[in-house]
């Protein structure tokens, strides 16, 4: 059996130094014998408000040298159970958006040729598209888990239809995903009609807005969840870190007041193991609005909790 990657000791290289790849591990051009692969995604150009997600993968990896291999909250080492290496970012095309899309499609069908699961950086929440139409060339239609202060549920956005905004409506209507086994957590904000969610919850999405989750432990609702999906369907699960509130998150493109707490993400993910989790993302980073570097640590917290409940993780 291979020997499995291990992230740089703290105590062997100091964590300011050293390479620049997901809580240093190492960084590979080859996918063959990988469980996990660990890609950034540097996009900014589908955003409607504030940009800077272009940052976000390099910042994400920058302050996951401080995470250490063992999840020690919950007794996850997921480096002793998988085989994890970066594979560095997808060269998108930094002027076309449509052509952004195409590359990030094309680049999870590579990836997809191998029994590997992807694990994105993001950028921003338009990224998410074009992985779950490669993620159903392989699986079908996914179960998704959305966290995110926004249902992006919109028809268009400038009469795009591809945006950050409009991801989970073109994922409906392409059958990418099964709409009975879709889940948004944390949805809130002001609307720009009175039914700006309801239409995606007559498509059969439940949604759990954040008001009714202040002061709550979310482990009953990712319990809810795991036993609803069940441990046979492929599971999809998208982090938008503005699913935080910008008291713990401010670096993201738009903000929304009234959030979940880390402690809250953390049990809600800690839930979701014995999920048939093939593909994670994590998006909306945006390092230029949170100069202490704070919303990069807590997404690159959330990819290791992410990590920890993966199929095949030991406990010790």
């Amino acid at each position: 059996m291979a020997e499995k990657n291990q992230p740089i000791s703290g105590n062997d290289l100091a964590r300011f130094s050293g390479p620049g790849s997901f809580m240093r591990l190492p960084m590979v051009n080859g996918l063959k014998g990988l469980d996990v692969a660990v890609l950034g995604i540097p996009l900014d150009i589908g955003t409607s408000w504030r940009s800077g997600t272009r940052f976000g993968p390099k910042e994400v990896r920058s302050e996951s040298a401080m995470i250490r291999p063992y999840n020690m909250g919950t007794g996850a080492a997921p480096f002793d159970s998988l085989q994890v290496a970066d594979i560095g970012d997808l060269a998108i095309n930094t002027f076309s958006l449509k052509e952004s899309l195409k590359i990030i499609q094309s680049s999870y069908d590579a990836i997809l040729n191998y029994d590997v699961m992807p694990m994105a950086i993001g950028g921003d929440h338009s990224i998410t598209l074009p992985i779950l139409r490669a993620m159903h060339k392989r699986y079908g239609p996914v179960a998704l888990v959305h966290i995110d202060a926004h249902a992006d549920v919109n028809e268009d956005m400038f009469g795009e239809r591809e945006t950050h905004g409009t991801v989970f409506r073109r994922a409906y209507e392409e059958g990418l995903i099964d709409p009975q086994k879709t889940y948004q957590v944390g949805l809130r904000g002001s609307g720009y009609t009175a039914d700006d969610f309801k239409e995606a919850q007559g498509w059969g999405f439940q949604q759990f807005p954040a008001r009714e989750l202040w002061h709550r432990s979310l482990s009953t609702l990712g319990g809810e969840i795991r036993r609803d999906i069940g441990t046979e369907a492929p599971v999809y699960i998208t982090y938008d870190i503005d699913s935080l509130d910008p008291a713990y998150a401010p670096g993201t493109g738009t903000p929304e007041i009234g959030g979940l707490t880390t402690p809250q993400a953390m049990e809600l993910i800690a839930a979701f193991k014995g999920l048939n989790i093939v593909g994670c993302d994590l998006v909306e980073v945006s390092p230029p609005y949170d100069t202490s570097g704070n919303t990069a640590l807590t997404g690159a917290n959330i990819l290791f909790e992410l990590l920890c409940v993966l199929p095949g993780v030991k406990y010790r």
